[in-house]
C-alpha cells in the first residue's frame, strides 16, 4: 500500500473516508449540537460577589465546594520483592509503583486504558486529591464523565515510571543495600524496563488485554513498546506527539540538560539527598528543555519583545524581558516537584529508545503488532515533528496494519498534546468507539 503526506488533515486507512480534521470537528461539533450531548460540563452561574468578601476568594471557595462534592482520587502503590529484569543486567529490588485509576473495570475486564505520562508526568493523570488542590491531574480535561476517556465506559490506569520520583521506585528511593536514597548508584534504565514494570501492575489487577495504551511524548514510547513487546495484550494504541526513534537532536538537548545538572557543585556524584539539591543546574535543564516543549509561534504571541518591569533597556545583565522572567520561573517552580537524578535517569532512558534497532527495523517491528493505532501529530511541533509521526505510519501501512493519522492544526508546539483538547478530543473518542468492537481483521 502507498501513501502520500496530506498535511493539516485526515488520512484513514483500510477503505476508511479520507476527511479533514476541519471538517471532522465542525461534524462532531454538529453531532453534540443536535443530540444534546456534551463533552463538557455546562458553566456554572455567575457568582454575584458579597458585600465584604473579595470576587475572587468567592471564586476559590466555590471551586473548593465543588471538588468537595465531587469524587477525590487517592494514589495507590503496588510493591513487588521480585527483582524486576532490567535491559542493562542488573535488577532492581524491591519496586514499587504509584498508580491511580478512573472509572469501574467492568465484569468481562475488556475495558481497561492505561494512560502513559511524558518524562515529567506521573500517575495523576485526573482529579483532585485533595479540595485544596489548586490544579487537576495532567490530563483532566481528557479524562472523565462524557469526556474522550469516558470513565462512565472505561477503566483508567495510570503510574508513575520507574526511575521517576513521583511515587515509583527512583533515584530517591532506599537503596536496600545501603538504607540511603539510590542516588547515582540507581540502575540505568530503559523505555522497555518501564513497560517491563508495568505489565506487572496490569497482571496484578488482573487485567489479560488492555483496551488500549494511550501516551503522548515518551508516554507514545511506552504506547509503542507495549504494542509491539506484548501485542497479544493490546487491542488499541493512541500515539501523540512521538517518534519511534530519538533523534541525534532530542539526544543532544536532553545532554545538555543532563550536563547543565552534573556541573553544578551540589550534584555531588548524585549523592546529595542530606544537602542542598542541584537546583540552579536543573533549573537551567528545564528552561532549555521547556523551550522544545513549546514553538516560536506560541512565544511570541505570549510574550513578544515586552520587558518585564519597565517600557525599554535598562541595560543591565539581569532579566529585563517577560520571556527571561517566564523561563526562571519555570525552572524554579520545577525544582519544587522534580528530582534532579531522575531527570538524568528518564532523559537516557529517552535517548536509548529507538524500536527499530530492536526488531531490525520498524517494519518488522509492526509486524509483531495485532493492535490498531491512532497517531497524532500536531503541526508546530518540532521536537518530535509530523514526520516522525508519518514514519510511523508509513511503516504500519506497509505490513498491513490497521492504522488511522491526523496531523492537527495547532500553534502550541510540542505540548499541544496536554493543552489543545478539543482539537484531539473528536479523534480520540471516535477511535475508542472503534474499540468497542473487538473483532478486528488484520490484513496479511
Amino acid at each position: 500500500m502507498t501513501s502520500s503526506y496530506q498535511p493539516m488533515g485526515s488520512r484513514w486507512y483500510h477503505n476508511i473516508p479520507v476527511i479533514s480534521s476541519l471538517q471532522w470537528l465542525r461534524q462532531h461539533h454538529q453531532h453534540h449540537t443536535n443530540t444534546g450531548h456534551s463533552t463538557r460540563q455546562q458553566p456554572h452561574e455567575p457568582i454575584r460577589p458579597n458585600e465584604g468578601i473579595s470576587h475572587d476568594y468567592q471564586v476559590r471557595q466555590r471551586q473548593q465546594e465543588q471538588i468537595a462534592t465531587s469524587d477525590l482520587v487517592t494514589r495507590q502503590t503496588m510493591i513487588w520483592d521480585t527483582p524486576l529484569p532490567l535491559d542493562s543486567g542488573q535488577q532492581l529490588a524491591p519496586v514499587t509503583l504509584a498508580y491511580e485509576t478512573y472509572g469501574r473495570l467492568n465484569e468481562q475486564r475488556d475495558n481497561a486504558i492505561l494512560l502513559l505520562h511524558a518524562f515529567s508526568g506521573d500517575a495523576h493523570a485526573a482529579g483532585y486529591h485533595h479540595p485544596s488542590d489548586r490544579k487537576p491531574g495532567w490530563w483532566d480535561e481528557m479524562v472523565g464523565p462524557g469526556r474522550p476517556f469516558d470513565t462512565n465506559r472505561y477503566f483508567l490506569i495510570c503510574s508513575n515510571v520507574i526511575g521517576s520520583c513521583c511515587g515509583s521506585t527512583g533515584p530517591s528511593s532506599t537503596n536496600p543495600a545501603t538504607g540511603k536514597p539510590y542516588g547515582a548508584q540507581f540502575p540505568v534504565i530503559t523505555i522497555a524496563d518501564m513497560v517491563r514494570a508495568q505489565v506487572r501492575l496490569i497482571d496484578k489487577l488482573g487485567i489479560n488485554q488492555l483496551m488500549a495504551v494511550a501516551g503522548g511524548s515518551m508516554g507514545g514510547f511506552q504506547a509503542l513498546e507495549w504494542a509491539t513487546a506484548y501485542p497479544e495484550r493490546v487491542r488499541g494504541a493512541i500515539l501523540l506527539a512521538t517518534t519511534a526513534q530519538s533523534s541525534p537532536q532530542t539526544v543532544a538537548w536532553n545532554a545538555i540538560g543532563r550536563r547543565a545538572i552534573m556541573s553544578d557543585p551540589r550534584w555531588r556524584q548524585g549523592d546529595y539527598y542530606d544537602h542542598e539539591p542541584p537546583a540552579d543546574g536543573q533549573a537551567i535543564a528545564r528552561m532549555v528543555g521547556h523551550l522544545t516543549y513549546v514553538s516560536s509561534l506560541s512565544i511570541d504571541a505570549k510574550f513578544g519583545r515586552l520587558f518585564h518591569q519597565h517600557e525599554g533597556p535598562q541595560f543591565t545583565l539581569e532579566p529585563e524581558f517577560e520571556v527571561e522572567r517566564y523561563l526562571e520561573y519555570k525552572g524554579t517552580s520545577f525544582n519544587k516537584r522534580f528530582d534532579p537524578n531522575s531527570y538524568l535517569y528518564l532523559t537516557r532512558a529517552m535517548d536509548y529508545w529507538d524500536l527499530p534497532a530492536r526488531y531490525g527495523s520498524l517494519d518488522a517491528a509492526f509486524s509483531r503488532s495485532q493492535a490498531r493505532f491512532l497517531v497524532l501529530s500536531f503541526s508546530s511541533d518540532w521536537l518530535y515533528p509530523p514526520s516522525e509521526s508519518q514514519r510511523i505510519v508509513d511503516a504500519l501501512c506497509r505490513v498491513n496494519r490497521p492504522v488511522e493519522y491526523a496531523e492537527l492544526p495547532s500553534n502550541a508546539g510540542h505540548d499541544a498534546f496536554l493543552v489543545n483538547h478539543h482539537v484531539q478530543s473528536p479523534f480520540i473518542e471516535q477511535f475508542l468507539n472503534s474499540l468497542t468492537v473487538k473483532e478486528l481483521t488484520l490484513g496479511a
